[in-house]
């Protein structure tokens, strides 16, 4: 059994279904999902003010929820996956404590969905997708009062871990849409910018994925 925990935000709570059915469809074997929604998670983070999605801490907290064992993937809901997740599962590798797209990037554009900012920083977008090694020793100091103490640079960088520590995955496990060219071969497409349920990013580039997901987790309703 594969878990997934999986950012889940409210102002688009259709992007967790897309995301969640798109593994389904291509998945060679079972799979456990762990929506990391504000109201269950209670005060274990706080809400964040500055118009991020409200999974932008909650992701740190994966390895608490699986009580700091086994191996768990995150992902932001923004995503669709169209590949055999069963194919990330398997570069687990029990020396890394993480394992994520080392993205080096900048982006060029200023605004994301909904108006917000979209600022540059290192490592951005590392922790859009982990692969979490929960029970490696240097990841049980994430408590759920640990990570509210920290500040977003210091968790979304992993600095509580040293570089070796954090795993190299493929960049096509976690393409960035617009902001990469095109790639129909993608393993799994993040559409960092805007998922295409917002007017602004209906027809942007690689939209016609998430749509063909979107439809196949709206099948047989109204029928």
């Amino acid at each position: 059994m594969i878990k997934i925990a999986v950012g889940f935000d409210h102002r688009e709570a259709v992007t967790y279904h897309t995301f969640c059915q798109s593994v389904i469809d291509n998945s060679t074997g079972p799979v456990s999902f762990i929506p990391l929604a504000l109201p269950l998670l209670k005060d274990s983070v706080e809400r964040p003010v500055d118009g991020s999605t409200s999974f932008v801490y909650s992701r740190f907290l994966t390895p608490h929820l699986n009580e700091f064992s086994g191996w768990c993937i995150y992902a932001d809901g923004d995503m669709v996956c169209l590949k055999d997740i069963h194919n990330l599962w398997d570069m687990r590798d029990e020396t890394k404590a993480v394992l994520c797209v080392h993205h080096d990037y900048k982006s060029t554009h200023a605004k994301k969905f909904l108006g917000g900012e979209n600022h540059n920083y290192p490592r951005k977008n590392w922790s859009s997708l982990i692969l979490w090694n929960c029970g490696h020793p240097k990841n049980a100091i994430l408590t759920p009062e640990f990570v509210k103490s920290q500040s977003g640079a210091f968790l979304h960088r992993f600095n509580w871990l040293n570089d070796n520590d954090v795993g190299k995955l493929d960049p096509s496990w976690n393409w960035l849409a617009i902001e990469y060219p095109d790639n129909t071969e993608a393993n799994l497409v993040h559409y960092t910018l805007g998922t295409p349920c917002f007017k602004d990013f209906q027809n942007s580039a690689m939209a016609e994925l998430w749509w063909r997901n979107y439809e196949s987790s709206q099948s047989g309703i109204g029928q």
